[in-house]
């Protein structure tokens, strides 16, 4: 039977969409590489390994992806790495949307452009962060407003740490105090391990960071969390109230973290990894996994994460300019 044009045509997108699945497997990278600007064991962290466990055998990846660990400068060295990467896709980092969002509001000289030098490729867990507060801080304070009244009282004390300078734990702290008129003093932080265990050695009073970052603690009634920044409780912390439900609800915020390639990177290779985290993103020991550590699974398509960024830099700019942060302050 002779094929019209129109049949032939048919069959030949037909046999392309069949293929295109195919040639990516046949291109799929060895072994990628995911690079995490925090430290090792931090919640963000276990995110980033969680998921690279489980995209090797996939159009993307035929093995696990390495994590390659970069912390210092509040996730920025991490990113830089990844400008400077080869544009094939075989290199990714994750990032909080700190990263990308607030840092062009506090740095005049950014060391790269978050739309220009990075293409998104997924959201891949959802954060919420806390206050939680050590031995320095008497333990009949048991709330945000009981936090605040001590620090109004003991001034020399009233401090708080956060993951860096400039990340979205540390604006809090500091809309906290500007929003009670009280001076609580940030202590910047190479990622929240290392102010967690000032926090519990009495050498801080409080640290702002993601919550599932203190819960372990908090469930072992080394530090208190006194609240969380999501719109409702963590479904793995619900003794724990919102900032939101304790009169606070300027500080609700939920941030992200989420995968990036450098820019140029193909499209087809974008849509490979996109499709190989998401895949991961509904294992259920993944799922049960980051929930342990205080975190929810949650993937996007890289069009979502991209209106995200640009939501999240447009809410930002005004909070980083009333707080009257910048790089050189």
């Amino acid at each position: 039977m002779k094929l019209t044009r129109r049949q032939t045509l048919v069959l030949a997108a037909g046999a392309a969409s069949i293929a295109l699945p195919l040639r990516l497997r046949a291109q799929a990278f060895e072994q990628p590489k995911f690079l995490y600007g925090f430290p090792a064991g931090s919640s963000g962290d276990i995110a980033c390994r969680r998921v690279a466990e489980r995209v090797g055998g996939t159009a993307y990846a035929k093995n696990a992806a390495i994590v390659e660990n970069r912390p210092g400068a509040g996730g920025r060295i991490a990113l830089d790495g990844l400008k400077s990467s080869v544009t094939d896709g075989s290199v990714l980092a994750m990032s909080p949307f700190s990263c990308t969002s607030i840092y062009p509001h506090v740095y005049k000289k950014l060391s790269y452009d978050p739309v220009a030098d990075f293409t998104p490729v997924s959201i891949s867990a959802i954060m919420h962060h806390g206050l939680s507060v050590g031995p320095m801080v008497p333990d009949t304070v048991k709330d945000v407003r009981g936090f605040i009244a001590w620090a109004k009282a003991n001034p020399d004390k009233a401090n708080y740490g956060s993951p860096a300078a400039g990340s979205t734990p540390h604006f809090l702290g500091a809309l906290l105090g500007l929003s009670q008129n009280v001076d609580i003093k940030h202590v910047p932080y190479r990622g929240s391990v290392p102010g967690l265990v000032d926090v519990m050695g009495g050498q801080i009073a409080a640290m702002f960071c993601p919550a599932g970052d203190p819960l372990p603690h908090h469930r072992a009634g080394k530090l208190r969390l006194l609240a969380t920044s999501g719109k409702a409780r963590l479904p793995f912390a619900q003794d724990v109230l919102t900032f939101a439900e304790q009169g606070f609800g300027d500080l609700t915020t939920e941030e992200w973290f989420g995968f990036y390639a450098p820019a140029k990177t193909p499209a087809a290779v974008v849509a490979a990894a996109n499709a190989a985290i998401n895949n991961a993103l509904k294992d259920k020991a993944l799922i049960d996994g980051l929930g342990v550590v205080g975190l929810l699974a949650q993937g996007s398509t890289p069009d979502e994460m991209a209106r995200s960024q640009r939501a999240e830099l447009e809410r930002w700019g005004p909070l980083v300019k009333r707080i009257g942060f910048t790089a050189d302050s």
